[in-house]
């Protein structure tokens, strides 16, 4: 395991991040995927890598502004889209409408770019699609980066019950349980004006049937330990310190390990994200498992 600092982040960065990282997005661009409008956004030359951001974000919030998606253009052909319930992409309210089609719309927007094969990063539900996903199409995939979580694995009662409640409040637009669940380790739980806040800042301008149903299909995403272990595309997992995640992807690496973890010092799962040690670890590793070498 890795673990890095912010005057690591900057030594590996070196030249690559010199200069500040514009928060601006690419020419905003839709395809149908199955019945259902993608918004999407591309920029940058060299071998592709699909960006899927988390749960009630989007490609602005989670990629753009954290500065992920300019920093990789620099150097990759960086694709990311709004997965099905979020951004500008189609918003059903079913929850068959999501569970695996939300990765399969990474396979189509492939092939709807004329893409064989692309490198694939995920960020909290990003990276529980993922995960999914290259279990089950392994040969679209050069590499395969967690962030944030490490698929749907060892679902349980409990599991179920926090989807059922989670699925529940967000009928009403309401975040409690997620927040709490969420929160960092390393400080005192959120008071419930904290939340209330929160939710409403969160939730502003999104449809709370679709993210119902969207949390509503998480079993439908579950992956097995043996899947993830027969996984053989180069995988990098990166968590912040203070991520209740920690703990899930440190069991992953037990059973996978050929799974690379990189943790951030004092990170939680919101800020992640947005420190520069996560786009150096993303970058280091993408250099190092380049498309050419993995056939």
């Amino acid at each position: 395991m890795i673990r890095i600092t912010r005057r690591m982040a900057g030594l590996m960065a070196g030249g690559l991040l010199a200069g500040p990282l514009t928060a601006r997005a690419a020419e905003d661009r839709f395809f149908d995927s199955a019945g259902v409008r993608i918004h999407y956004i591309e920029e940058g030359q060299g071998e592709p890598v699909i960006l899927i951001h988390g749960y009630t974000t989007d490609i602005q919030g989670q990629f753009v502004e954290s500065g992920i998606f300019p920093a990789l253009a620099r150097r990759y052909r960086a694709i990311a889209f709004d997965a099905r319930g979020h951004g500008q992409s189609g918003k059903p309210h079913e929850r068959g409408a999501y569970g695996p089609e939300m990765g399969m719309d990474a396979i189509r927007l492939m092939d709807h770019l004329g893409i064989r094969r692309a490198h694939i990063v995920g960020y909290s539900m990003g990276a529980h699609i993922v995960a999914q996903l290259v279990t089950l199409h392994p040969q679209r995939f050069v590499t395969m980066t967690l962030g944030g979580a490490s698929g749907r694995r060892n679902w349980s009662a409990e599991d179920q019950r926090r989807v059922d409640i989670e699925s529940d409040e967000m009928d009403e637009g309401m975040l409690r349980s997620q927040i709490r669940r969420l929160w960092p380790r390393d400080q005192p739980p959120p008071s419930d004006e904290v939340i209330r806040e929160r939710s409403a800042r969160q939730m502003q301008g999104k449809d709370p049937r679709a993210l119902a149903a969207v949390r509503r299909s998480n079993p439908d995403q579950v992956v097995t330990e043996a899947q993830m272990r027969a996984v053989t595309v180069p995988s990098l997992g990166i968590v912040g310190t203070a991520d209740p995640y920690l703990r899930e992807f440190q069991q992953l690496k037990a059973a996978m390990p050929q799974l690379e973890l990189v943790t951030i010092e004092g990170a939680s799962h919101n800020t992640a994200p947005g420190r520069p040690e996560f786009v150096a670890a993303l970058e280091r590793f993408l250099a190092a498992h380049p498309a050419a070498a993995n056939g």
